[in-house]
């Protein structure tokens, strides 16, 4: 069953507290995004996006391309989009 929105922020947040690796989190999100008989709201497909690819570095060997703060950026925006949402 296609995750909500819900389960998205989840990813967010296991990726930041260390439950969830990066390897992990980009797997997922990539199955999702790429699943074209799938339909996304804006945010929902916004969100997924940003996971997938959480793993890429700016080579081998290197630091991850996004860095935590990054990361928690993205988590909290996807927050704030969430707001606006209910808030209609």
């Amino acid at each position: 069953m296609q995750p909500d929105l819900d389960e998205i922020e989840e990813r967010f947040v296991a990726l930041l507290e260390g439950r969830e690796t990066r390897d992990a989190v980009d797997r997922w999100a990539g199955r999702w995004f790429a699943d074209d008989s799938l339909e996304w709201d804006e945010v929902s497909l916004w969100a997924l996006d940003k996971l997938y690819g959480i793993d890429m570095g700016h080579g081998p060997g290197g630091a991850y391309l996004h860095d935590e703060e990054q990361i928690r950026g993205w988590l909290d925006r996807l927050r704030e989009l969430r707001r606006q949402e209910r808030q209609g």
